[in-house]
């Protein structure tokens, strides 16, 4: 049987037993150390997600609050340029665009949301205006484009270094046909 998320957590007994994985992987790192008094769990399903998880047990060691924490946390792999399932450096859509969508919830309920972002950073900020500055909870098209152009939004308008590859992946698929239904 393959080693799969899926797999782990059927044999651990589904989701009762997701807070002592959490834990345990949480306490493999120094961060999470510092950070052990807020009693807060920063779980990542990726290879990934080691750095977001470093990166948002620093900012709960620094007093930043859990909101701040996971927006840190979700930047580190949107920037990361060698990363090509999220973030700008993501593969391309079949029109040839690298689309962004993110979402986020605070510990009151409160929800944003977008989704098609193009030419931004960071998804994960714009989401967190959508919930903390507007009455929606999920945003798309030009509604979404105004939260984006207020100050404070990193944009990009510059293609990543591995856009090539992703045209390249884009353009190959393109030319198999479609399955039948």
């Amino acid at each position: 049987m393959e080693n799969t998320r899926r797999s782990l957590l059927a044999g651990l007994g589904g989701l009762g037993m997701i807070p002592f994985v959490a834990t345990r992987a949480s306490a493999r790192s120094s961060a999470a150390k510092d950070a052990s008094a807020t009693g807060a769990m920063v779980l990542s399903t990726w290879d990934f997600g080691a750095a977001a998880n470093a990166v948002a047990f620093a900012e709960l060691a620094k007093g930043g609050s859990l909101i701040d924490a996971v927006e840190a946390g979700a930047m580190v792999p949107e920037a990361d340029p060698t990363n090509h399932s999220v973030g700008y450096s993501g593969y391309p859509d079949r029109d040839g665009h690298v689309t962004l969508d993110a979402v986020i919830m605070d510990d009151a309920g409160g929800v944003g949301a977008v989704a098609a972002l193009e030419n931004t950073v960071h998804a994960i900020s714009v989401a967190r205006r959508v919930m903390e500055r507007t009455p929606h909870t999920f945003l798309v098209g030009e509604g979404r484009d105004a939260v984006r152009a207020r100050p404070g939004v990193s944009a990009t308008v510059a293609a990543h270094p591995g856009i090539g590859k992703g045209m390249a992946r884009l353009a190959q698929d393109r030319e198999i046909p479609a399955r039948s239904q």
